[in-house]
């Protein structure tokens, strides 16, 4: 009878950690999961914009960056509608978080309609954007000037 008893405890306490390390598991993946939502759709979501770790993109509105050492405040623009940012990370804003520059925030939307984000991306819009017309030709412009020899 000693081994049978034994036995079940072994098998209880299985069980029960098996059971644990998958609520763990699920609990860990659903915390870390994050919706990708423009700012009108965030604006739309209601209750669940302030549950759901979220992600948003916009342009960094002129003149609204306020840096604090690792914290700045902001303002995300996208197609008309403006969203205040409270950037809170552990690092300060990247090199290219500048006016005007793509930038993705990671966080939730406080229940002051403030976004709290912990993670922040940019990209300097100027360094990225397409030439233009008239870029495209001066360089064009240069290349062929270089490589044609000058009369003398």
């Amino acid at each position: 009878m000693q081994i049978k008893g034994s036995a079940v405890k072994i098998t209880v306490a299985t069980v029960v950690i098996l059971a644990t390390v998958l609520y763990l598991a699920i609990s860990g993946a659903k915390d870390s999961k994050s919706y990708y939502v423009t700012i009108g759709e965030m604006q739309k979501m209601g209750g669940k914009a302030y549950t759901r770790n979220l992600r948003v993109a916009g342009n960094v509105k002129p003149g609204s960056i306020h840096r604090m050492g690792t914290h700045a405040d902001f303002v995300l623009l996208e197609l008309g509608k403006e969203l205040p940012v409270q950037y809170n990370g552990s690092e300060p804003p990247p090199d290219t978080f500048k006016d005007d520059a793509q930038a993705l925030a990671m966080g939730h939307l406080g229940r002051d309609n403030v976004f709290q984000a912990n993670q922040l991306q940019a990209k300097c819009a100027s360094k990225y954007a397409p030439a233009t017309p008239d870029q495209i030709k001066a360089k064009a412009k240069a290349a062929t000037a270089l490589a044609i020899p000058a009369a003398h």
